[in-house]
């Protein structure tokens, strides 16, 4: 699979998140405000998954598609990894 720049540039605004976290935990900020954006961190991570997935399953059901075979199977793994990231 191909990753576009659109996932990777969520994965470097998670990177400059976690940095800001250790920063915020070096300043001994207000567990509040760290957990706040941990929570967002964790938020960015599972939409980053459900695109990667999505991405994936849309072209893993194109060519099953067109060898002629049911996409059921993808569509159950995309189900599957997605279930098992929670």
């Amino acid at each position: 699979m191909e990753y576009n720049d659109q996932i990777k540039n969520r994965l470097r605004r998670m990177e400059g998140q976690v940095r800001g976290v250790l920063s915020m935990m070096e300043k001994e900020k207000d567990c509040r405000e760290v957990v706040t954006q941990l929570s967002a961190i964790r938020s960015a991570v599972d939409r980053a998954i459900g695109l990667v997935v999505a991405t994936n399953m849309e072209e893993c059901i194109r060519q099953e598609l067109e060898k002629g075979n049911n996409p059921e199977l993808v569509i159950k793994e995309a189900v599957d990894l997605l279930v098992k990231s929670r």
